[in-house]
């Protein structure tokens, strides 16, 4: 790979730094921050080409080969962060050029597109959406409420279907003297590798990393683009919806107190269709005081706070904040 030497204007203004190989971008800019070398009332921008120390959710490792993109921005914020940054975060970041073409060609092919997997990650669950259908084909079935009750007879032959985690989406704020000043958003999205993860590294996670270049390999030939985006084009992709992410955060904090729901409804409409879950049967793994707590049931969006709604097979909406996600079929 030839060096990383271009570098857009629009990155500069941002204070974007290069380096070589970062313990964990998130941590070093946070360090920065925190003892002063940055000023935590503007941007910064802190790119990799590897990791060797890379975090993931709940202190999960993150693996970083060369090739894929390490990205974390510092924002500064004036507002609570909640639940909604993540997905907003992940709804821009599906919007890129690079993952746009890429769903246009997949959708096209009649695949599955590239969306956004509540709480953190970007990718799809391909084969979902296929065994869904043929259950409905196989059983002529028409009635949602029918379909789930038949879904529901497989719960218990745990029958799950992996995650193809194309992206992960790491959030930390970032405090002096006890207040906060900002917020550290950490991207990495595989490009051209896929780490193959081990039963150790994805820690019980029903998920397997897919790449950019995967996914432009399951086209037809005809099809697939020619050559991906270079690293430093996908920097700048990702700042960019990075920054309309923080700005569209912003936009709610101000709206809230007017009572006014314009940039949320927006979000709401625009998350629907970008939704990697919806529909789809889950079960979500909680954890209460280190016991295990287990719900079932169809996936149906998020609300007005960025948690899971789930219909239960009992008909009952649940609200999850957190929780293990598995897809059953």
């Amino acid at each position: 790979m030839p060096p990383l030497t271009s570098f857009s204007p629009y990155l500069s203004e941002l204070n974007h730094r290069h380096v070589a190989s970062s313990a964990s971008t998130n941590s070093e800019l946070i360090e920065a921050l925190q003892n002063g070398s940055l000023d935590v009332t503007t941007v910064h921008v802190l790119t990799a080409e590897a990791q060797s120390a890379g975090r993931g959710q709940h202190g999960r490792s993150w693996q970083s080969p060369r090739g894929n993109v390490y990205l974390s921005l510092y924002h500064p914020v004036h507002m609570p962060i909640s639940g909604l940054l993540s997905l907003i975060i992940g709804l821009e970041l599906a919007k890129m050029p690079v993952i746009q073409t890429l769903n246009e060609q997949l959708q096209a092919q009649g695949l599955t597109p590239i969306g956004v997997k509540w709480a953190n990650d970007l990718g799809f669950y391909q084969q979902a959406q296929s065994q869904c259908k043929e259950l409905s084909k196989e059983q002529s079935i028409t009635d949602s409420s029918v379909l789930e009750s038949a879904l529901n007879s497989d719960v218990a032959n745990q029958r799950t279907l992996p995650f193809n985690k194309l992206a992960g989406i790491l959030i930390e704020p970032v405090t002096k003297a006890g207040r906060l000043v900002g917020v550290v958003l950490g991207i990495g999205l595989n490009v051209q590798a896929a780490p193959k993860l081990t039963t150790q590294t994805s820690e019980g996670m029903s998920y397997q990393a897919i790449s950019l270049q995967d996914i432009n390999e399951m086209l037809p030939l005809e099809t697939r683009s020619a050559s991906l985006p270079d690293l430093p084009m996908l920097y700048q992709q990702m700042s960019k919806a990075l920054m309309a992410a923080m700005t569209r955060f912003e936009h709610l904090g101000i709206e809230q107190p007017t009572g006014h729901t314009y940039y949320l409804d927006s979000f709401l409409e625009q998350f629907a269709m970008m939704d990697a879950l919806s529909g789809l049967h889950l079960r979500v793994t909680q954890d209460y005081n280190n016991e295990e707590k287990v719900v079932t049931g169809i996936a149906c969006g998020v609300d007005t706070h960025g948690c899971l709604q789930l219909r239960q097979d009992s008909g009952k909406i649940s609200t999850l904040f957190t929780g293990r996600i598995d897809v059953i079929y």
